[in-house]
């Protein structure tokens, strides 16, 4: 009981330490006291003005929701969408629309895990779950994470050789290096990395905004891609596509990040201050993945426009793409633009995988490592079979790699969804907070198709594999 007791003071003393305010609902209903703050270097670094006007809070709480918002359109997606657009045209633009939603809603229920219950959601499963069970999703997680950075390190490393012909081996090499980058800016202050971010998302929005002007594409095709049609789901290639898309789309690992980074506003922590801080961290959120959803769909309206029906339908990679764009636009900065948005998403990415690789074994493990040493292991998970595939299959199976990668996230999903579905819902956990019966009913129809179209990839590779 006097260990308890300690815990106690220290959860009381920490918190009140970063905000100035006396915690009310943080442990209610929790197994584990909250002895530790989630990202405690960066937790409540950012100060909001509550006598501020609505614009000033926005812009204080503004920033979380674009450094989620680039793990949507890192390169993982621009391989899914290229592939999508080339080989079906427009179809496939209603999955990135409904995976964006499912984005959009499952952000909100992480940011309010967070807000409400002073925990990420990695620390939230430690909590409630047995060691074993909590070991169990670290380690998909991990695998999720590496999968991720993986998409990133693949995608740095050919933007670098078509800018720079840098070989790919000795550009996947050199992504260990952001390292310094992320380091640097986490000694600055939370703040510079956010207007990093937003900086590179509007090189990103900027240059697609270009492409697509000059793609001219179909508008009444773009209309009717946004319509779902059962073949995405009767078609077993179009379908292997479309879950690629929803791994790229909706991110695992960015619920725990999510969670987590909601909590570097310094604001009240009472009733009335924590439904203020949800309020205008889910007009962030909501923003900055429209945008990214934006960008998911110019990618693949380009890739639709520029090649499919017209004899490049098997364009699945982005190295060809590269090379095809400007010739068949006859607009050289095409390739150059398209290739400085990748170099500038694969970079964006890095930063928030550093951070969600930190968040994750923290939370699970109650294991702090110098980001520095995080970042390098996640690095070496990912270079490895970066370097291999380059060596031995060059850009096409770099390319194949990257789809992977994105179903792979896709599967894992479902272990990071249901953990935060299951939280959220708990009124015991959440108090005023839990969600209501309209979005526990939305909340488990996403999980169910997730569920649904995962179990149906699977079932799909493995008949495969036998015939």
């Amino acid at each position: 009981m006097a260990i308890e007791k300690d815990d106690d003071k220290f959860t009381k003393n920490a918190k009140e330490a970063v905000t100035g305010t006396k915690p009310d609902i943080l442990d209610n209903g929790w197994h584990l006291k909250a002895t530790s703050l989630s990202m405690p270097e960066i937790n409540a670094s950012v100060v909001v003005n509550s006598s501020s006007n609505f614009w000033r809070k926005l812009f204080a709480f503004s920033g979380p929701g674009f450094l989620i918002a680039v793990g949507y359109m890192d390169p993982g997606n621009w391989a899914t969408d290229l592939a999508g657009g080339a080989q079906f045209g427009y179809l496939l633009l209603s999955v990135i629309m409904i995976s964006n939603f499912m984005a959009i809603l499952l952000q909100h229920l992480s940011l309010k895990l967070g807000i409400v219950s002073g925990r990420d959601l990695a620390q939230a499963c430690r909590d409630s779950y047995s060691k074993r069970f909590t070991i169990f999703l670290w380690i998909l997680c991990e695998i999720a994470i590496a999968a991720c950075d993986l998409a990133e390190v693949i995608g740095s490393a050919v933007a670098l050789n078509l800018l720079f012909k840098i070989p790919l081996v000795i550009g996947v090499i050199l992504t260990a290096l952001d390292v310094l980058i992320v380091l640097y800016l986490q000694n600055k202050g939370f703040r510079y990395i956010e207007a990093l971010v937003v900086g590179l998302i509007s090189v990103i929005g900027i240059s697609f905004f270009y492409e697509l002007i000059i793609s001219s594409p179909s508008l009444s095709g773009v209309f009717v891609g946004f319509i779902p049609t059962k073949q995405i789901i009767v078609n077993p290639s179009m379908l292997y596509i479309a879950i690629g898309i929803l791994g790229a789309t909706v991110m695992p690992h960015n619920l725990y990040l999510h969670s987590s980074i909601v909590q570097t506003r310094k604001y009240s922590r009472t009733t009335q201050g924590r439904g203020i801080a949800i309020k205008f961290a889910t007009i962030d959120s909501t923003f900055a993945l429209m945008l990214a959803l934006f960008i998911n769909a110019a990618i693949l309206i380009l890739s639709a426009a520029v090649f499919h029906g017209s004899g490049h339908q098997d364009v699945a990679d982005i190295s060809d793409a590269y090379k095809l764009l400007s010739p068949l636009l006859g607009a050289p900065l095409a390739s150059v633009l398209f290739a400085i948005a990748l170099l500038a998403s694969g970079q964006s990415a890095t930063l928030t995988g550093t951070m969600a690789g930190q968040i994750v074994m923290e939370g699970f493990l109650n294991i702090r490592l110098k980001p520095w040493v995080r970042r390098l292991l996640t690095r070496l998970v990912a270079i490895i079979p970066a370097v291999i595939v380059a060596s031995l299959y060059g850009a096409k199976g770099i390319g194949s790699l990257l789809i992977l990668s994105q179903v792979v996230l896709s599967v894992q999903l479902s272990f990071a969804v249901v953990p935060l579905i299951l939280f959220t819902s708990d009124k015991t956990k959440m108090g005023q907070y839990v969600n209501s019966p309209w979005l526990k009913i939305t909340s488990w129809g996403v999980a169910v198709i997730i569920m649904a179209l995962n179990g149906f990839l699977l079932y799909q590779v493995i008949i495969g594999l036998f015939k």
